[in-house]
């Protein structure tokens, strides 16, 4: 069986590294490389060093107060997300009648677009604005829980069923065995469960922080960063500058790597973290 596998690798992973090639590693050479230029179209870049770089973290570019507009929001977001979705899971784990159509409608948010959400909310919380004579757009921190809200209502149903995965999956002996040793059901969680899905923990943990982190379509159709950017994430920001700036295409590239930098390296960070906890069953 090795031995066929050996000799037919080869067939079935050079198409697949081909298509990788074409559709990734390619397009981010070709970005980073623009990221050092000044551009209008591929064909006419003119190399301009680190002058991009500069010009991104300059202060009428909004990079940095969307930066940490971002790290504000995916703090509060991927908290509030995981514990709100483990503790779903842990009730709907219980022997209770229904615990099927209450996962389905749950996870149901998880299907529909950013852009639909970011619109359905922002006429919801309009309707209860309105009874104040306000609007999610008149101040950045309605904004601000909005976004929450929506990130919540969205991805908490599909954290859920990873949550629920993991539990199902600990030993019922190692639970009655905790409660033969006199255990509590907090015990019980914090001392048994809790160490048996972290690698759940460890899913729902990097899919929650990178999402919230390239937040983009219920960020535009939310907010649009309303008012006077305040409420505008990295992704958005990024996309302002290259589309909605002549001539600062660059700038907009060189901003795009750099998002990609503190992504892959937050995301790295928490998987080191979480992975190092996680127990062999």
């Amino acid at each position: 069986m090795e031995k066929t596998l050996k000799r037919y690798f080869v067939i079935f992973t050079v198409p697949t590294i081909i298509a990788f090639a074409f559709a990734f590693i390619i397009p981010f050479a070709q970005g980073l490389y623009l990221s050092f230029c000044n551009f209008t179209t591929v064909k006419n870049a003119k190399w301009v060093g680190l002058e991009n770089y500069k010009l991104a973290f300059s202060e009428n570019q909004g990079f940095t107060s969307a930066l940490l507009f971002t790290v504000g929001f995916t703090i509060i977001a991927v908290i509030s997300i995981n514990l709100l979705a483990f503790t779903l899971a842990l009730a709907l784990t219980r022997k209770i009648k229904g615990t099927n159509i209450f996962r389905t409608v749950f996870f149901m948010p998880n299907l529909i677009g950013g852009i639909v959400l970011g619109y359905t909310w922002q006429q919801m919380i309009n309707a209860i604005l309105y009874q104040f004579e306000t609007t999610i757009v008149s101040n950045a921190k309605y904004g601000f829980w909005g976004l929450v809200i929506l990130m919540n209502w969205q991805m908490m149903g599909y954290m859920m069923i990873i949550y629920i995965a993991g539990l199902q999956n600990v030993p019922t002996e190692l639970i009655e065995a905790a409660k033969i040793d006199g255990a509590t059901s907090w015990q019980t969680l914090i001392k048994v469960k809790l160490p048996m899905v972290m690698s759940s923990i460890t899913i729902c943990m990097f899919l929650t922080l990178s999402n919230s982190f390239k937040l983009f379509d219920q960020n535009k159709a939310l907010t649009n960063g309303a008012p006077m950017n305040k409420t505008q994430m990295l992704a958005l920001n990024i996309y302002d500058t290259f589309y909605g700036k002549t001539g600062y295409e660059g700038v907009g590239q060189a901003k795009a790597v750099v998002f990609f930098i503190i992504v892959a390296a937050v995301a790295l960070i928490q998987l080191t973290a979480t992975r190092s906890r996680e127990v062999e069953q």
